[in-house]
């Protein structure tokens, strides 16, 4: 056993047996008594930055620290090994409660208030995932004693789900029935704002397109070659003119990840890797169908061959209103927080690169509620919203006014600007997950309303079909 493991248990059990949890603002003590911990495991999986699939040392510091709080924990799950679920109680209800811990490629930056990209380092976390996961443990593990503490009965089931960023983790879960018998699902997501307003997001479809053509000497002999490049490019000018033919509310975006490797050898093969966006399912396998034409004709135009893979796909997310008045009253009992006087020196220091700079005293308010008709990205948490009730919500963890997916974002993420909003969502979580634990009518409710938005014939159908999980789209 490490020390880290020792110091776990120690400090949890400490917290179990010396606060009798009955109450929310005990359970938010306790939470906030082990707050240099979670802040410790955080800051650990900050500086692993690792990319989806490959989040080997974060999904294991992540079970050790449940494991260590006494849930069962089962590793490798649906095909992914990074993907694991922990479990503790028996019985009804089943709350699930959600942790991710992938981090994105070419953003690695210092905590620092400038542009000032970490050497040798591939990833960061520019979406806050190293805190998702962590308060979403540090949720479970509260509401664990609690429910020792109160005598009841239940289960916590926490998904450990790896690959948020374009590699659909959940979906997989969702499709194998891991979310079968669950009763609720509570997530959460890093943000610069404190909000548990309810919307929906963009259903995504992503896949990479690889050419393979003949390689010869581009200036000795071009017309012995067949350029992949050129159908990457061609592809790319068709899809180009696609955008507008498509529904308005349609996104496209796409990289080109491998275009040869010497401008004198006609490229024998050539990748591209595409997203396509909508708020509707329909319109995304619509469209989709129509980029996989124009990568049909570009290898028929340049007498090349191609090749599709689906890398991911995930839904439209499908809110629950029940659910999210349930986190917005929870949020609004833990209130947010204010920056010390080092934080806010910082924050103005990172709003300096802004053209829009939002009050920093914002961190410390909680958003209005109601529905949120901002859809601009897209979650894997979608395809579980489809057949379980699920809500969120998102806590200031960066500085008001920062982008997601940006060095702004990750340099929050890595100093307490960061733990401090982490902690808001934990004891947020929590809050919510002991509702659920304690009126059952609320569950009923939200159920009825899950099923008024799917209808009763609905039947869940992923789109990333049969096949396993990409393991190695980021490599």
């Amino acid at each position: 056993m490490t020390r880290t493991s020792r110091l776990v248990i120690i400090l949890l059990l400490f917290n179990a047996f010396a606060i009798a949890q009955k109450t929310k603002p005990e359970v938010f003590k306790s939470i906030d008594a082990n707050a240099d911990l979670y802040s410790g495991i955080a800051q650990k999986i900050w500086n692993f930055a690792e990319v989806g699939f490959q989040e080997t040392q974060s999904s294991a510091l992540l079970q050790q620290t449940l494991k260590d709080a006494g849930f069962q924990v089962e590793p490798g799950v649906a095909g992914m090994p990074t993907a694991f679920i922990a479990t503790y109680g028996s019985g009804k209800p089943v709350i699930g409660i959600l942790g991710e811990f992938d981090a994105l490629p070419g953003v690695a930056q210092e905590a620092v208030p400038e542009l000032k990209p970490i050497a040798g380092q591939k990833a960061g976390h520019a979406c806050g995932h190293h805190l998702f996961g962590t308060a979403s443990s540090a949720a479970a593990i509260a509401v664990k004693d609690w429910l020792i503490a109160n005598k009841k009965s239940g289960t916590i089931k926490f998904f450990g789900t790896p690959a948020e960023e374009g590699g659909s983790g959940k979906v997989y879960l969702v499709r194998d029935g891991f979310f079968s018998g669950v009763d609720v699902v509570f997530h959460w997501h890093p943000s610069s704002r404190n909000s548990a307003a309810y919307g929906s997001s963009l259903s995504n479809k992503s896949g990479k397109f690889r050419f393979y053509g003949v390689a010869s000497h581009a200036a000795a002999s071009p017309e012995r070659g067949r350029s992949a490049l050129d159908a990457v490019e061609a592809m790319d000018a068709m899809v180009n003119m696609l955008r507008e033919h498509v529904n308005e509310q349609t996104r496209i975006h796409y990289v080109i990840t491998r275009g040869g490797e010497a401008p004198n050898v006609v490229p024998a093969f050539a990748e591209v890797y595409y997203y396509v966006r909508h708020p509707d399912i329909v319109e995304v396998k619509s469209t989709w169908e129509r980029v996989t034409k124009a990568a049909q004709g570009a290898a028929l135009g340049t007498d090349t061959r191609f090749e599709s893979e689906v890398t991911g796909g995930v839904y439209n997310l499908l809110p629950n209103e029940t659910l999210a008045k349930i986190m917005d009253e929870n949020l609004r009992a833990v209130g947010g927080y204010v920056y010390s006087p080092p934080e806010k020196e910082f924050a103005q220091k990172i709003q300096q690169t802004f053209s829009n700079k939002p009050a920093l005293e914002s961190t410390n308010e909680i958003e209005k509620f109601g529905p949120d008709d901002n859809k601009g990205g897209s979650t894997d948490v979608s395809d579980i919203s489809w057949v379980v009730p699920t809500a969120g919500l998102g806590t200031a963890t960066w500085v008001p006014g920062t982008a997601a997916h940006s060095w702004q974002a990750v340099a929050s993420g890595g100093m307490s600007i960061g733990k401090k909003g982490m902690i808001v969502a934990a004891k947020t979580l929590a809050g919510a997950m002991m509702d659920a634990f304690s009126n059952p009518a609320v569950i009923e409710a939200a159920w009825k309303e899950l099923k008024k938005r799917t209808g009763e014939n609905f039947k869940y159908e992923p789109l990333i079909g049969d096949r396993k999980p990409a393991l190695d789209y980021r490599k």
